[in-house]
């Protein structure tokens, strides 16, 4: 069946009308009643194969969340409660089912059919159906600026019914995530044609068929209509990423933590036999090697990013299992990629990744280990031939590059920050390192001098220039201090290294010495005194063994002459500085900055989901 053939569903077009209507009419109260009816022998029909029935339920759930999204588009909360809240009024049955909240009884069945209901091919859709329908009830924050703290809603899945289920409905969409199920081909949803079906099931069939020409092809009216299949093959692992997402970004209420955020922070290892702690509600138990595999394998996307960073930063138990691995290029591997291609990227995505590696880094086993993990052969990395690399070397690269980039583009003070806290603390456990990471540290800070006297000649021009003129000044003054902070932490990371692992690293020695002119002016400089003694130190040293050695001397006989000095420079001659260490906190109300960025990862990537632009106030449309 073509999308010409799912015209009869709802559309804009059709539905201003049925809004005014229902409050009267009742209709969609019915068609949600129907839902719900169905809902209860959901489990048993899978367990019998009934197709037939399975669809009716999904064709009525895909109705129901088609008006939920342009209710909500339309109107408040309190008018989209007169829409559940319509009864009947037939002669005796008036104020009979009074108490009854429709609202909270659909969500209440949603999370039960998610939880309960298997995953099988003929329940795929139905499940899916069922997700997408949860986002949607939250998409009301995509149509206001401010974040939203209350509402029905929120209290429904924060305080009512559905509290009891946090915890398996975040462990089933984590499971959801990690089985990364394709979606089935059409042939296995729908029926078979049976000589005996008779008219009657050869319409359902044709409902069922027209139902799942909307699904696969993304939603009727939708701008990205028919490529959601070719681009999101895993529409159910995706949608419940997205859902997990925005639960566990919900605010916490006034006397309240977020329960779906409390259980993503303290779920534990299948493999951990020790006792729950009382103290934790919510917890569960989910397998960490299939999460973490999963997680390794889907760094493609913002959302999986973002997950990652969730877990590493909130969830200690998966933190302390993630650097425990011995396998960690998997997970470093894919991180790094995204900040290579940082042209490619969206911010949002860039300083997830690049958090990421600042939270590995807090931990010094991990900061020693990769240089003890050697790669070959690094396909996406293109400006130079790494034949042979250790991960160490290929981290610091990257960042490198990143801040480059950053310094030539953006210009971002907080990707600045963030690149160079990373470095320094890996700092301290610089090994080996490669001899172009070796170059690419010294050129970073050749490119950062040179920025500084270009800025100060600016400075000095325009003071000698300004004779009489009362115009204002560029602030050339912080443009300098910004700089000089740079290159004091750039002398700090080679300090630290120095300090800590000179002996293993006479790649960065070599390269300190051939590119020595560059800290010369450095040396009397007040900001930088104190730390240049060391490295004047070690340029005064090795410089002095290598005239021992004569002239001429070959690359092989330089660097054998500092492998031997290295060995000889007595410690106590460099002078002893704090340990670099830097740790990541997140800023004060974090919202502000997630709960935009998680709705515009909904609004790009969910599949079926095309809400037009128009009307949208959480983000700008150019944010996402």
């Amino acid at each position: 069946m073509t999308l010409s053939g799912t015209s009869s569903f709802p559309s804009p077009l059709s539905v201003p009308p049925t809004v005014e209507n229902n409050p009267r009419s009742g209709n969609f109260g019915a068609l949600v009643r129907i839902f719900l009816g169905r809902t209860k022998e959901l489990k048993i029909s899978t367990e019998c194969q009934d197709q037939l029935f399975i669809w009716q339920a999904h064709n009525a759930l895909f109705m129901i969340r088609c008006l939920l999204k342009v209710f909500i588009r339309e109107m408040s909360e309190e008018e989209l409660h007169l829409q559940f809240s319509y009864q009947e009024r037939a002669p005796g049955s008036c104020g009979e089912t009074g108490h009854e909240d429709l609202l909270e009884e659909l969500l209440s069945n949603l999370i039960h059919l998610i939880v309960e209901v298997p995953l099988l091919d003929i329940t795929y859709s139905i499940l899916f159906e069922a997700v997408t329908t949860l986002l949607v009830f939250f998409s009301y924050q995509l149509f206001h600026k401010d974040i939203l703290r209350d509402g029905l809603i929120y209290q429904h899945i924060m305080k009512g019914r559905c509290l009891s289920l946090t915890s398996r409905l975040v462990k089933t969409l984590l499971y959801n995530f990690i089985r990364q199920e394709k979606c089935p081909p059409p042939a296995t949803h729908i029926f078979e044609p049976k000589a005996e079906g008779g008219l009657l099931y050869g319409l359902a069939s044709g409902v069922a068929s027209g139902l799942w020409s909307v699904f696969t092809l993304g939603g009727a009216g939708g701008s990205k209509a028919g490529m959601d299949q070719e681009h999101n093959p895993l529409p159910l692992s995706n949608q419940s990423l997205l859902l997990l997402l925005v639960l566990a970004n919900l605010t916490d209420g006034p006397d309240w933590p977020n329960p779906y955020r409390q259980a993503i922070t303290c779920f534990r290892n299948t493999q951990d036999t020790s006792s729950l702690p009382v103290e934790q509600p919510h917890t569960f138990q989910i397998n960490f090697n299939s999460l973490y595999t999963a997680l390794c394998e889907q760094q493609r996307s913002d959302q999986a990013t973002l997950l990652l960073y969730t877990l590493l930063h909130q969830n200690t138990n998966m933190r302390t299992y993630m650097l425990s691995r011995t396998d960690m290029d998997n997970l470093v591997l894919p991180i790094l990629e995204i900040l290579y291609h940082v042209e490619e990227r969206n911010s949002h995505h860039v300083y997830m990744a690049l958090i990421i590696l600042l939270i590995l880094t807090e931990d010094d086993a991990f900061n020693r280990s990769i240089h003890e993990v050697v790669l070959k052969n690094i396909s996406w990395y293109t400006e130079r031939s790494l034949t042979e690399i250790s991960l160490g070397s290929l981290l610091i690269l990257v960042v490198i590059r990143t801040i480059q980039f950053n310094m030539t583009r953006t210009r971002d003070k907080y990707l600045h920050t963030n690149c160079l806290a990373a470095l320094a603390n890996m700092s301290a456990q610089f090994r080996c390192l490669h001899q172009y990471a070796a170059q690419r540290i010294i050129s970073l800070f050749a490119l950062l001098s040179k920025k500084h006297n270009k800025v100060l000649e600016q400075a000095t021009q325009s003071l000698r220039g300004r004779q009489g003129d009362n115009t204002a000044l560029p602030d050339y003054a912080q443009d300098l201090n910004v700089i000089e902070e740079v290159i004091r932490m750039m002398l700090e990371i080679i300090n630290s290294c120095l300090c800590n692992s000179l002996h293993h690293n006479p790649n960065l020695v070599y390269a300190l010495l051939y590119k020595r002119e560059l800290f010369e002016q450095f040396r009397t400089h007040p900001s930088f005194q104190d730390i240049m003694q060391n490295l004047d130190t070690v340029i005064g040293f090795f410089s002095q063994r290598l005239e021992q050695a004569g002239s001429d001397l070959s690359v092989e006989r330089v660097q054998e002459v500092i492998m031997k000095g290295a060995q000889a420079l007595p410690t106590d001659r460099l002078k002893k500085f704090p340990e670099l260490k830097f740790k990541y906190v997140e800023e004060d109300q974090p919202e502000d900055f997630f709960i935009p960025y998680v709705w515009s990862l909904v609004f790009n990537s969910g599949v079926g989901l095309h809400w037009s632009p128009h009307g949208i106030e959480l983000f700008s449309m150019d944010s996402g």
